[in-house]
C-alpha cells in the first residue's frame, strides 16, 4: 500500500512538473534577413518573455527553402516544442512535415502565409493579402489619373498564395479582370506589359525591373510584392533616368518602407503587422500548453493603406501614422 501511494505521489509530482514546465514554442520564418521576419522574430521574443515561454527560432536560407524549414521543424520538435509558428516558404511541400508534427501532438500555426490548402495548419494569423493588393490597386488607379497603364509586376515566385493574392488583389483594385482570392495563379492583362519574379529581394527586384525596362521602356506603374523589391525597382528606374512619372506601389509598411513613401520612392504601401501576428501566435502556444486548447481558423491581423499623398476617393493614412504604426511598434 505504501509503495502504491509513493508511486502515485511520484506520478502526481511528474504531472505537476510537466504542467508547470516552461512552454516551448518554435518560430520558423522564411529567412533570417528579411526585415519583415526580423520584426516578427522580435515580436515573438517579446511575447515569449512576457508570458514565460521558451522560444526557439529557425529559418530557411532563402525564400523558397522548404528543406531548411523542415529541418528546423524537426529540430524544434526534438527540443520539446509543442507549438510551432511558421511562415511557409513552399505552401504545398511543407504539408507532410506539418502533418508529421501534428501527429505527434504539436499545434502548428501559420503566420503571414497560408499553406495550400489553408487547412494544412491548425490556424492562420495573417494579413488579408488580397485586400492589401486591392488597396494599392485602387490607389494606383487614382494616381495615374486616367492615363493608359503600362504595368510591371515584380512578383514573389510562381504558385505561392501570398504572391498570387497580392498580385490578383492589385489587379482587382485597379479595375482589371482578376482571379479571386482562392487562386494561386497570377492574373494577366494586356496592360501588364511585364511580369517578373523578385523573390521579395532588393537585388533581384532591381534586376527584374532592369529586364522589364528592356522589354518596355514606357512602363508607368510598378506593383511590387514587398518594399525591398520596390527599393530595387526604384534603383533600376533611377539608373535609367526613368524614376520621374512612374508610380510604385507595394505591400509591407515596414519602418524603412514608410521612409521610402515619405521620400517619394514608393507612392503607397499596404501596411501589415507582423508583431501582432507573432504575439498572437506565442500567446496561443502558451494557452495550448496550459489548457490543451487549440486555436483554429483564420484571424485577420489588419491592413492599412499608407500614402505619401492623399487622393480623392481613396481611403489612406499619412506617413506620420505609418511611422507610428510601422509593423506594429508602439
Amino acid at each position: 500500500m505504501q509503495k502504491t501511494l509513493i508511486a502515485l505521489a511520484a506520478l502526481g509530482f511528474a504531472a505537476t512538473s510537466a504542467f508547470a514546465a516552461e512552454p516551448v514554442i518554435g518560430l520558423i520564418t522564411k529567412t533570417e534577413t528579411n526585415p519583415f521576419f526580423v520584426k516578427m522574430k522580435e515580436g515573438a521574443q517579446a511575447e515569449a518573455k512576457k508570458l514565460g515561454a521558451k522560444l526557439l527560432t529557425g529559418a530557411g536560407k532563402t525564400d523558397g527553402d522548404n528543406a531548411g524549414q523542415v529541418t528546423a521543424m524537426e529540430n524544434m520538435i526534438a527540443a520539446g516544442a509543442k507549438t510551432i509558428l511558421i511562415t511557409p516558404s513552399d505552401s504545398k511541400a511543407i504539408l507532410p512535415a506539418i502533418k508529421k508534427a501534428q501527429d505527434k501532438g504539436v499545434m502548428v500555426i501559420a503566420l503571414d502565409s497560408p499553406t495550400d490548402p489553408v487547412s494544412g495548419t491548425d490556424a492562420l494569423f495573417a494579413t488579408d493579402n488580397y485586400k492589401a493588393g486591392e488597396l494599392i490597386g485602387q490607389y494606383a488607379k487614382a494616381a495615374l489619373g486616367g492615363k493608359p497603364a503600362k504595368i510591371a509586376t515584380l512578383d514573389l515566385f510562381p504558385g505561392h498564395p501570398v504572391g498570387a493574392q497580392r498580385h490578383n488583389g492589385f489587379m482587382k483594385g485597379f479595375g482589371l479582370a482578376a482571379p479571386d482570392a482562392k487562386s494561386n495563379e497570377l492574373g494577366k492583362d494586356a496592360s501588364i506589359v511585364c511580369m517578373a519574379d523578385s523573390f521579395g529581394d532588393q537585388a533581384k527586384g532591381q534586376t527584374a525591373m532592369e529586364n522589364c525596362l528592356q522589354k518596355n521602356p514606357d512602363i508607368n506603374l510598378v506593383y511590387t510584392i514587398n518594399e525591398p523589391a520596390a527599393a530595387g525597382a526604384f534603383k533600376a528606374l533611377k539608373a535609367a533616368k526613368k524614376e520621374q512619372g512612374v508610380v510604385i506601389v507595394s505591400v509591407d509598411g515596414g519602418c524603412a518602407g514608410i521612409k521610402d513613401v515619405g521620400a517619394g520612392v514608393i507612392a503607397a504601401t499596404s501596411q501589415q503587422y507582423p508583431l501582432k501576428m507573432a504575439a498572437m501566435g506565442v500567446a496561443a502556444g502558451v494557452e495550448f500548453a496550459k489548457t490543451g486548447k487549440k486555436v483554429s481558423g483564420y484571424t485577420d491581423t489588419g491592413v492599412t493603406l499608407i500614402a505619401g499623398k492623399a487622393l480623392p476617393g481613396v481611403d489612406s493614412k499619412d506617413v506620420k501614422t505609418g511611422t507610428d504604426l510601422c509593423w506594429g511598434k508602439k
